[in-house]
């Protein structure tokens, strides 16, 4: 198998895959519905990520077009130095080599992720949850398909299929040459991930995302982006957990009995910390647990807060470091909580979904980091590089 594929080579795959997959889009939802039939849990997020409709394979295939359509992101020059002696120092970007996703339930990312891998010129291993079997290996043939036919050998994109025992083994002592590890689920297949792996894993998927409302906020606003945030999907990472109202907020008793009327109207269970304790409708917490916690559900926790200060302290405690949004009016308070908050995406005004590669402008994303090593925050096509050194010269010595 050749290791390199120009930059033509990649964008006809990815083309030819756009369109078998719009081709056999009756295949790929037939397929899925016997994996949503067999899935037998009681978890809203799993499900909702298990499920592949007319909508998601739009998306994979606007994902794969784009991708197709962007510069090639190897071998851009990022650095170039002309010694003394006279050789020609330049440092240039080049591909990971073969990139491990893990992942669970998302069909999804057997495309898009995958997808953003292969463009930057890397070999891709996948190794998806049992509850999407069907639906991946359809998939992967499409991919086989895609490659078989631009003659490239379908050793670049493979899929594991294995179980717990079998995926430990790999990870402690891969079979085959494996550069990068990006994990796409819950914390426990992160936490397993990483203590198994014996190279560099990218942290991937953990939101517990909190939206702060300061005194001088807009409350048309404030509701608008909590609701969007909260019930358009509980089962992503960039979806609202944690609302943080300030104690000075005007009408805040009024404006708190309405927002918890809008959110039981759309089945969301309310939590609350003492200083709400006795408010109708909802729930106290009995422990910090839960501040810590990614709900994945139609569940939030709202608490008081006496200042912005306080708000960026309790978020630097307790949030995932993936999302933070601050409602205000106020320019100088918004630029101290952008500044001061230690999470991938900070938020003036805007809702926490936004949190995407595609959104960001980056045509789809790998996965959403927050690690600070060696990308924070959406991962996208010009992020999965790595870099090389080339070094030109006559017979210098030194």
């Amino acid at each position: 198998m050749s290791l390199y594929l120009d930059i033509a080579q990649r964008n006809a795959v990815l083309n030819t895959m756009a369109q078998l997959i719009n081709t056999e889009r009756n295949t790929i939802l037939e397929v899925n519905k016997r994996d949503l039939e067999a899935y037998n849990g009681d978890d809203l997020a799993m499900y909702d990520r298990l499920k592949v409709d007319d909508a998601k394979i739009d998306g994979m295939i606007l994902s794969l077009q784009q991708l197709a359509g962007q510069e090639d992101p190897l071998g851009l020059e990022r650095f170039n130095f002309t010694h003394e002696n006279g050789m020609q120092v330049s440092n240039k970007t080049a591909p990971f080599g073969t990139v491990l996703i893990i992942y669970e339930s998302r069909p999804d990312v057997t495309i898009e992720a995958a997808a953003i891998a292969f463009k930057s010129g890397n070999k891709i291993l996948l190794k998806g949850g049992k509850e999407s079997l069907q639906s991946n290996l359809v998939l992967v043939n499409f991919w086989h398909k895609s490659l078989e036919q631009h003659s490239i050998s379908k050793d670049w994109v493979t899929y594991l299929e294995f179980n717990r025992e079998q995926t430990q083994a790999f990870l402690e002592k891969p079979t085959q040459k494996l550069d990068l590890i990006v994990p796409r689920g819950g914390e426990k297949l992160i936490a397993f991930t990483k203590k198994h792996a014996t190279c560099p894993v990218i942290v991937s998927g953990r939101g517990n995302n909190f939206l702060y409302i300061h005194p001088k906020a807009d409350l048309k606003k404030a509701m608008s982006i909590i609701l969007n945030a909260k019930t358009t999907k509980i089962s992503a990472c960039n979806a609202l957990d944690k609302v943080l109202v300030d104690r000075e907020l005007p009408n805040k008793e009024a404006f708190i009995k309405d927002l918890i009327a809008e959110l039981k109207a759309k089945k969301v269970e309310i939590l609350v910390d003492n200083s709400l304790a006795k408010t109708e409708g909802t729930s106290e917490i009995t422990g910090e647990e839960s501040w810590f916690e990614e709900f994945l559900d139609y569940k939030i926790l709202i608490g008081e807060v006496g200042s912005t200060e306080e708000a960026i302290e309790k978020i630097n405690t307790y949030g995932g470091g993936h999302s933070a949004v601050i409602v205000t009016e106020e320019e100088q308070e918004a630029d101290l909580f952008m500044n001061s908050v230690d999470s991938a995406a900070v938020y003036h005004n805007v809702s926490t979904r936004f949190t995407d590669g595609g959104q960001f402008g980056l045509g789809g994303e790998l996965a959403i980091s927050t690690d600070k090593l060696h990308q924070r925050g959406p991962i996208g096509l010009q992020h999965l590089v790595t870099n090389k050194w080339y070094v030109k010269g006559d017979g210098q010595i030194r």
